[in-house]
C-alpha cells in the first residue's frame, strides 16, 4: 500500500476529513496544506486507518477537532494591560450591583 492510500480508512473517517478540510479552506488555508491538516486531524482523532473485525474498535478522542475554537485571544493580548484591567473592573462592578 503505497503512502497516501485512504483505503484503510473507513467513509465516516473520509467524510469527517473532507468536512474538517473544508473548514480549513474556508478560514483561508490552501488546499493541499487543508487537506495535510484534515488527515492530521482524523488521524490524532482515530488512530488512523480503522481496520474492520471484531475488538478492533477504539474509543475517538474529539480533542483535536476541538481545539481549534479555543486558540485567540490576539486582540486582547495586543491591548495594553491599562485598558484590560479598567474593563476587568467595570465587569466586576456590573456583576456586583444587585
Amino acid at each position: 500500500m503505497p503512502r497516501g492510500d485512504k483505503s484503510a480508512y473507513t467513509d465516516k473517517q473520509k467524510r469527517q476529513a473532507e468536512h474538517i478540510e473544508k473548514g480549513y479552506e474556508k478560514r483561508g488555508v490552501g488546499e493541499p496544506e487543508a487537506e495535510r491538516r484534515a488527515w492530521a486531524t482524523v488521524n490524532k482523532m482515530t488512530g488512523g486507518g480503522k481496520l474492520s473485525g471484531s475488538g478492533r474498535g477504539k474509543a475517538e478522542n474529539h480533542a483535536p477537532a476541538r481545539k481549534g475554537g479555543r486558540l485567540g485571544g490576539k486582540a486582547a493580548a495586543a491591548r495594553p494591560a491599562a485598558a484590560r484591567s479598567a474593563s476587568a473592573r467595570k465587569a466586576a462592578a456590573t456583576r456586583k450591583r444587585p
